[in-house]
């Protein structure tokens, strides 16, 4: 079974955008494996909560990933 597990800041995303990850990386796979492969692809979007994750030995926020990056 084709397996996909995205995780997120949660709140950054609404339903529209969670259907849209979970809908094209279904065809994704279905592109890959074949059509056979559609009904058993499993999507997870989960979403972890405002300062429950990193980088680099860094905690992220949303607010944090928000600013503009140094190349805009």
């Amino acid at each position: 079974m084709p397996f996909a597990n995205f995780k997120v800041p949660a709140g950054s995303l609404d339903d529209q955008q969670k259907q849209q990850i979970i809908t094209r990386t279904t065809d994704l796979y279905a592109e890959i494996y074949g059509e056979r492969a559609r009904a058993n692809t499993l999507v997870v979007v989960e979403e972890v909560t405002d300062g429950g994750w990193g980088i680099g030995g860094t905690v992220l926020t949303r607010a944090m990933l928000r600013q503009p990056s140094p190349e805009d």
